[in-house]
């Protein structure tokens, strides 16, 4: 191969105009999937495929199965040492999640590739299944999952842990931007996404106009968020702002522009630190979000509204995060069956 995998953006005002690898095939299919997909899943599918063409050394139409399963064995190679595991799924190669990942933007490049018609390649080379396929008059459930990701529960932040961490903060925009994620349950790019115009006081809710996959949706949220944020549009907020979104930097030679992603893991993680917390992260304080809105009761239907899911499985997580719901449910139904135990027999 005559090219050397390698990630290059083109940035103009700290935006990302363009991605590269270094081949022409490779190049092509980021810009196509720029204009369709979100800032951090258009990085992750760059870097995704470079990591693929450093490990399967050929030109992208030479791609077969076989190098696949070698990419694959090669992404569970112990990292650390063959002893060396993680807790949650007791691998030690990346995490299963990752992996699936990278098989997910390869099989989007090879579809691409096999639409174009322009490229010696007929069909895509990333398997659906698993490579042992049952024939049809065989029993049982026919193809697995070529990776199969183990389903855990998000961790989320405890009452002790939150409090700490709001004391930490040292500006009203940062209060305001963990209150929109802890009280509202908004993604990191929805905060960074949010406008002037999407803020009602009014009616204390947040309009959500670049969601996950580009949905949109409003949202209630605390009377808190609302305080921190006025006091962060009076006090701090530069009047001279060149943008329309909410919060900007306060200082520096971006002062005034919009935060960047990296900007709010900086706060997030200042913070944490300032705070003496192990581990969080802005995705912890969504779920701390919806942990805590379900177990005091809010319809799950509600909870999916609320956190901008599409389907009613990805929010199904949080009836396992409800450790006091489920605790009372189990009270509730020991105490019955304990009860007819006790009853004497007619």
């Amino acid at each position: 191969m005559a090219w050397t995998p390698k990630v290059t953006k083109s940035v103009v005002d700290g935006e990302v105009q363009s991605l590269a690898v270094g081949h022409p095939l490779v190049d092509e299919y980021l810009a196509f999937l720029g204009a369709r997909v979100r800032l951090n899943s258009w990085l992750a599918a760059a870097y995704d495929l470079k990591v693929f063409f450093c490990v399967v050394v050929k030109e992208p139409a030479d791609v077969r199965k076989v190098d696949i399963f070698s990419f694959i064995a090669d992404q569970r190679r112990p990292r650390h040492g063959p002893k060396v595991v993680r807790l949650e799924d007791g691998e030690s190669g990346l995490a299963a999640r990752t992996i699936k990942r990278r098989l997910a933007t390869l099989s989007g490049f090879f579809t691409y590739l096999v639409a174009r018609e322009d490229v010696d390649m007929v069909a895509n080379p990333v398997p659906s299944g698993s490579a042992g396929r049952r024939s049809a008059g065989q029993p049982g459930k026919g193809n697995r999952a070529l990776i199969r990701t183990p389903r855990t529960l998000p961790r989320v932040v405890g009452p002790t842990d939150v409090s700490s961490f709001l004391d930490a903060l040292r500006t009203h925009r940062d209060r305001a931007m963990v209150n929109a994620m802890l009280l509202g349950g908004l993604r990191r790019c929805e905060v960074l996404g949010l406008r002037l115009a999407d803020l009602n006081a009014g009616e204390r809710r947040l309009f959500v106009a670049e969601g996950k996959a580009g949905n949109q949706r409003v949202v209630p949220i605390s009377a808190r968020f609302f305080q921190a944020v006025g006091d962060y549009l009076l006090e701090e907020r530069p009047l001279d702002a060149s943008t329309q979104r909410v919060f900007v930097a306060l200082k520096g030679p971006r002062r005034g522009r919009p935060l960047s992603p990296s900007g709010l893991d900086e706060v997030i993680g200042s913070a944490r630190a300032r705070a003496g917390i192990d581990r969080l992260t802005c995705h912890q304080l969504r779920h701390t979000c919806m942990t805590r809105l379900r177990e005091a009761g809010m319809a799950l239907e509600a909870v999916q509204a609320q956190a901008g899911h599409r389907s009613i499985e990805s929010t199904r997580i949080y009836l396992h995060l409800g450790d006091r719901w489920v605790a009372e449910e189990y009270a509730r139904a020991r105490a019955a069956i304990d009860h007819d135990l006790a009853q004497p027999e007619r």
